[in-house]
């Protein structure tokens, strides 16, 4: 169920020339295994590396050549299905998917089918605060990745690479349950978060390990509602399939186009035939592909070369006790712990490195005031310079530092970023920066009232000003902060300013 705390987000509506329409959105996200072997065979798993550099025997399809299964390729899968809040089937079948292909050396992939290692599990997509989709998982199964054609390297003939042959695929098929283009992309990036998070995909879409198949269909308003009280898919529509999606920008956009060409057809009198798509970024559209394929037009059965998958739920069981804590998780705790809005506790658990900086730096500290620095602060600059927070210049242990002399009272939040600027510019321990450059905020009184005393000596209109309109006792401040060069204590030159002028 959806956590009682969030509400579900009112489907998007796309206005036709007949009324309004729906859009309906299910994924089969391909995610590559984070595995130094592939699935079958020992051959490396290294991106980049030659083309054809790291083909097994196996993978090449050599005669008399038998697959053997990768157990932490297994274990990765049951990790990901946990971290889904999955069901996890301790026996499950290897099955060929016939079909020829050129980058498919053995012409047929080895999947599965009816019986895959992770059943139903969900995903809690949020698209703002208070707001989220719960989208239901269908399944998971293990599979071997094919190898990759390449068609622009000349212009009479393709070449083929099968590095990628054999590489471990986790298909994560979800129900249709999404309901528009911005939902999806929050989807995928739920998915990648929570992968990552377990170290069980890298989620590079540039480099091909982790890509979608997006299906689209679209239905009248009320229709998708009698769907989810009937499960009855004909209130849906005839669904399109756009494949190997590796953009979240471009995901959104060929939804877009997908939906509204298909409503455009309707409108027209035509019908939907089910098939299968590609979009072509460039000119912004989905053009067809093929025909789309059913289970039978794949001949599956169950590979002769493979046993049934069996484990046993101890094993299911270690790997459960060993997770790490997620992002939903991680997220809700940092909101309770250290009373930080939802918005700053989503930004400080995108990642596992920043949400460990930022504990780091809030042990001990108030946890708003660190949230502030890490989000807006360091983080801030860390994407303005294009870095990552494990090539940040600036420390926890530094910031925290900065932290520790304001709340003391040390120095201001002014003087705070210009230590920062020093701190991530040169190095160095932020106290004796303060010590050594003389940057110690200026808390005598008696040097807080000369200054102010001199200022409203200097501006005697300013000061019939701002007795007859207080709000102008902020321009004796500014200028009395002008004066000190910022290191006056604000709260007591505020207090000065407002004496001495009588405003009490």
């Amino acid at each position: 169920m959806l956590d009682l705390a969030y509400s579900e987000p009112t489907a998007p509506r796309l206005k036709g020339m007949t009324g309004e329409w729906e859009m309906v959105i299910g994924l089969e996200v391909h995610a590559q295994v984070r595995s130094e072997a592939k699935l079958f065979s020992g051959g490396a798993n290294d991106f980049g590396a030659e083309p054809n550099s790291n083909v097994a025997l196996v993978d090449a399809a050599m005669p008399g050549m038998l697959p053997v299964i990768n157990e932490y390729c297994v274990e990765q899968a049951v990790r990901t299905g946990l971290g889904l809040k999955a069901q996890i089937h301790l026996r499950s079948v290897f099955d060929r998917k016939n079909y020829f292909y050129p980058d498919l050396p053995q012409g047929y992939q080895i999947s599965q089918f009816k019986d895959p290692i992770v059943g139903e599990g969900e995903v809690l997509v949020h698209l703002e605060p208070g707001v989220a989709r719960r989208v239901r998982i269908e399944r998971i199964h293990l599979e071997q990745d094919a190898g990759k054609s390449i068609h622009d390297m000349d212009p009479e003939m393709s070449f083929v690479d099968l590095n990628r042959t054999g590489v471990a695929l986790m298909e994560i098929v979800s129900r249709p349950d999404i309901r528009g283009p911005e939902e999806a992309a929050e989807y995928v990036r739920k998915l990648r978060q929570i992968m990552r998070y377990l170290g069980t995909c890298d989620g590079e879409m540039q480099e091909g390990s982790l890509r979608a198949d997006v299906n689209v269909s679209v239905c009248r308003p009320g229709d998708y509602e009698k769907y989810f009280e009937t499960q009855d898919f004909s209130h849906l529509g005839t669904r399109c399939e756009i494949k190997n999606m590796n953009s979240m920008r471009f995901i959104q956009q060929a939804i877009e186009y997908e939906a509204r060409r298909q409503i455009e057809i309707i409108e027209d009198g035509g019908t939907i035939d089910q098939e299968t798509r590609l979009f072509d970024p460039k000119k912004g559209e989905t053009r067809t592909m093929r025909s789309k394929e059913e289970a039978h037009d794949y001949r599956y059965f169950p590979c002769p070369d493979l046993l049934p998958l069996e484990i046993e739920q101890g094993w299911v069981d270690d790997i459960a006790g060993a997770l790490p804590e997620l992002p939903d998780e991680k997220r809700a705790r940092f909101m309770g712990d250290y009373g930080v809005t939802e918005y700053d506790a989503a930004v400080l658990s995108a990642a596992r490195e920043d949400a460990d900086f930022f504990e780091a730096v809030a042990k001990g500290r108030d946890g708003k005031t660190s949230a502030n620095w890490v989000v807006n602060e360091l983080f801030g600059r860390l994407n303005k310079d294009g870095l990552g927070v494990g090539d940040s210049p600036v420390s926890a242990d530094q910031l925290g530092g900065v932290i520790d002399l304001i709340a003391s009272g040390d120095i201001s939040g002014k003087i705070a970023k210009d230590l920062f600027e020093i701190v991530w510019s040169e190095g160095g321990d932020p106290a004796e920066i303060v010590e050594s450059r003389g940057m110690r905020q200026v808390t005598d009184t008696g040097a807080i009232d000369a200054a102010v005393d001199e200022i409203i000596a200097a501006n005697p209109e300013k000061v019939a000003q701002a007795q007859e309109k207080p709000s102008m006792a902020g321009w004796f401040v500014g200028q009395v902060m002008k004066a000190t060069g910022g290191k006056a204590n604000p709260q007591a030159v505020q207090a000065a300013v407002k004496a001495k002028l009588g405003l009490g």
